[in-house]
């Protein structure tokens, strides 16, 4: 599994945000063995952070009953409680506040954390009181448990950086939270270097924006390729898959196709031999064979995996283009990292 230094840079540049210092200082003088005291730092510094700064003000619709009309007359509740003939109305209004969806979450978060058994007591401790820092209105409110619709509501909202990155913190904080039915309420969480198909979309989002950040060379996105094919019927051809590489990185003279495997290795036993994995294999080249690159563009594709059980480094020409199958040294200080992941394209 990746070690949590690492593991740090890994989800910084998945959730497009360059690490900071000091939760890598925060994270060295007190080492965890698990993801979930790690999350809990970062959850801490971003927090102050915030709280520094001034937590965020927005409009939010209040409903009330008043005696000076403000803001829109709800009829329907004024007139059923009779409340005209007193000099009253029932109205609606925006009004001025710290109080959000997000803000309510990242409280529940914090409490979340603060009564988790696989935590520190001392950091458990500072959880509580960087939640006792935020108005009463939002810690006294009891919350539902947060749903998959909650998060993707809020991210529709387009939180700004530091805010989306809180937000992606707090949603892999549920995500990895299990209720413990004899402890009162409290949650157990797992360890989520353990789900392949999160760690893989997250490895994805990583090299992508790892690219995007570190190089300029290259123009960095997700590209939707079109087959190069033809059908008796124009509308079977809406019936093909789509193809939609991981990462493309394009240059005026070299386009890279890099697709990014999470799986414990790079070769499979296939009769008492270690072979490639075919899937992942036909998919690369079929991408290969459906570019259309520029008239002065080389292009070639990559299968990157992490090296967990063996380290791989195979180069190739498919279809006339160069292909280079090779692993990534997930153990190795993040210094090495990032150098091998520029050589890549070097």
């Amino acid at each position: 599994m990746i070690p949590l230094p690492t593991l740090y840079y890994f989800l910084c540049y998945a959730w497009n945000r360059l690490p900071e210092p000091a939760v890598l200082e925060a994270s060295e003088a007190t080492p965890f063995h698990r993801p979930l005291g790690l999350l809990a730092q970062v959850l801490l510094h971003g927090t102050r952070r915030l709280l520094r700064a001034g937590l965020p003000r927005t409009f939010t619709a209040q409903e009330a009953e008043l005696a000076q009309l403000r803001g829109r007359i709800e009829l329907a509740p004024t007139l059923g409680r009779r409340l005209l003939e007193r000099g009253r109305a029932v109205c609606v209004f925006d009004e001025l506040s710290a109080d959000s969806p997000l803000l309510r979450l990242l409280v529940h978060t914090l409490g979340v954390l603060a009564g988790a058994a696989d935590l520190p007591a001392a950091l458990r401790r500072e959880l509580r009181h960087l939640r006792q820092r935020f108005p009463a209105a939002l810690t006294s409110i009891p919350l539902a448990l947060p749903t998959a619709a909650t998060f993707w509501e809020l991210r529709r909202q387009r939180p700004d950086a530091q805010a989306a990155f809180l937000l992606h913190v707090c949603e892999l904080v549920w995500q990895t939270a299990l209720p413990e039915p004899t402890a009162g309420g409290r949650s157990r969480f797992v360890d989520f270097r353990r789900d392949e198909v999160l760690m893989a979309r997250l490895f994805e989002q990583f090299t992508r924006n790892f690219f995007r950040r570190e190089q300029r060379r290259y123009r960095v996105y997700a590209e939707t390729i079109a087959w190069q094919a033809q059908a008796s019927q124009p509308d079977d051809l809406e019936l093909l898959p789509t193809m939609l590489t991981d990462t493309t990185l394009d240059a005026p003279d070299r386009k890279i196709i890099l697709d990014t495997k999470y799986y414990a290795a790079a070769l499979r036993p296939r009769y008492d031999r270690q072979r490639l994995i075919a899937p992942h294999l036909y998919q690369l080249y079929a991408y290969l064979q459906n570019q259309r690159p520029g008239p002065e563009q080389s292009l070639e594709g990559v299968l990157l995996y992490p090296a967990a059980t063996q380290a791989v480094d195979l180069r190739y020409t498919l279809g006339g283009h160069p292909v280079r199958v090779v692993t990534l040294n997930l153990h190795q200080p993040w210094t090495g990292i990032a150098a091998d992941l520029l050589g890549l394209i070097a």
